[in-house]
C-alpha cells in the first residue's frame, strides 16, 4: 500500500469512526446524565414556585437529577432566557420561564438595545401554571380600596413607589397597563425578580406589587399584606372576595402571569415527546398538585401544541400592551 492509499483508507477510517460515533449518540438514551432547568429570576417569584415540585416530579420520573439553576439578571429574565436561548438542543438545559419571554425582546426593540434572543429560538414543552396577577400593598398602607389608591396617587403624581421584576417584565408591564388606563404615574423601583421585590414590599420600602397569588397568599392570610384588585377576567377561588379591574371600571386592563416549560428549538423530536411524556406525568403528580394549590396557584397545564397556540396568542396582547405603554423606566 503506497502512502496515497494509506491517506485514503485512513481517512475512511477516521469517517466510519465519526458515522458511528454520530449514530451512537443519536441512539444513546436520554436523560443520560443531570439535567439544568434555567429560572431566570431569583427564589422566591412565580417561575421559581412552578420549577421546583416540577423538577423534584421529573427527577423521579426520568431517573436523573433536575437542578434549578436561578440565574437572575438583566431586568425582567433577560440574562437566563439568553442562557437557554444559546444552550446545546441536546435536552440537557431547559428553561421555566414568565409570559415576559415574548415581550422583553420587543422591549429591546423599542429602546433600539440589541435583542438578547428571539422567541422563536425556543420550543414550548409544556404550561404549568397561569394566573391573573394581583395588586398587592402592606397591610400598614393607608388604602383599603383601589379607589383610595388611585385617588391618593392622583393627588401625588409620581411619589408611590412599585416594585417589580425588573424593565418589562411580567409585573412591570402589569402595573403600567393599570397606570395608564387609571390616568395616574406611579414610582417604578425595579428588582432581579418577584421574590426580592416581595421582599421590599414587606419592609416597606417599595408600597404596591403586581404578584401572582401563589406568592402573596401566605402573606395575605398572615396579615402582612392587603390586595386590592385582580387582573383577571374573573375571580379566582384563592381570593373570592377580590374584586377584577373589570368589575371596578377598567374595561382594558387584563394581564396574566403563566410559568411554562421551554426548550431549545432545535431539540430532537424523539426527546422532546420524551420530555412532554414525562411533563404530562409532572403535571399529575399528587405531590406537585398539593404544592401548587397549597400556594393557592392550581395547575394549569398545557401539552406543547396548546403551550404553543396560547403563547402566540398571549404574547400578541401583550406586545400590543408594551407598544401602547412605550418607553418607560
Amino acid at each position: 500500500m503506497n502512502r496515497r492509499e494509506l491517506l485514503k483508507a485512513a481517512a475512511a477510517l477516521s469517517l466510519g469512526q465519526t458515522a458511528l460515533s454520530q449514530t451512537g449518540f443519536a441512539q444513546a438514551p436520554w436523560p443520560a446524565r443531570n439535567i439544568t432547568m434555567i429560572v431566570p429570576f431569583p427564589a422566591g417569584g412565580q417561575a421559581d414556585l412552578a420549577a421546583r415540585p416540577v423538577a423534584m416530579a421529573l427527577e423521579k420520573i426520568l431517573g436523573k437529577p433536575v437542578i434549578v439553576d436561578n440565574r437572575a439578571g438583566g431586568g425582567g429574565g433577560s440574562v437566563g432566557n439568553a442562557a437557554a436561548a444559546r444552550a446545546e438542543p441536546d435536552g440537557y438545559t431547559l428553561l421555566m420561564t414568565l409570559s415576559s419571554l415574548a415581550v422583553l425582546p420587543e422591549a429591546d426593540r423599542l429602546f433600539d438595545r440589541p435583542v438578547a434572543y428571539e422567541v422563536s429560538q425556543f420550543a414550548p414543552v409544556a404550561r404549568v401554571l397561569a394566573d391573573p396577577t394581583l395588586l398587592a400593598v402592606p397591610a400598614s398602607a393607608p388604602w383599603k380600596t383601589l379607589q383610595d389608591f388611585v385617588d391618593d396617587a392622583k393627588k401625588r403624581p409620581g411619589q408611590i413607589p412599585y416594585g417589580s421584576s425588573g424593565p418589562y417584565g411580567t409585573l412591570h408591564v402589569a402595573m403600567e397597563m393599570f397606570a395608564t388606563s387609571a390616568g395616574i404615574k406611579l414610582l417604578h423601583v425595579p428588582f432581579r425578580g418577584a421574590g426580592p421585590a416581595l421582599t421590599a414590599l414587606l419592609s416597606g420600602t417599595v408600597q404596591a406589587m403586581a404578584s401572582a397569588p401563589g406568592t402573596l397568599k401566605q402573606q395575605v392570610d398572615d396579615g402582612k399584606m392587603r390586595v386590592l384588585a385582580n387582573w383577571g377576567a374573573q375571580r379566582v377561588a384563592s381570593f373570592p372576595d377580590l374584586p377584577t379591574f373589570r368589575e371596578l371600571g377598567y374595561r382594558d386592563v387584563e394581564f396574566y402571569i403563566w410559568a411554562g416549560l421551554f426548550a431549545p428549538s432545535a431539540l430532537p423530536a424523539p426527546i422532546m415527546t420524551r420530555l412532554r411524556e414525562a411533563m404530562a406525568q409532572a403535571a399529575k403528580s399528587p405531590e406537585v398538585i398539593k404544592t401548587f394549590e397549597t400556594a393557592g396557584s392550581p395547575v394549569a397545564y398545557l401539552d406543547a401544541p396548546e403551550f404553543a397556540k396560547f403563547v402566540a396568542e398571549d404574547s400578541a396582547r401583550l406586545i400590543a400592551a408594551v407598544k401602547k405603554i412605550g418607553k418607560v423606566e
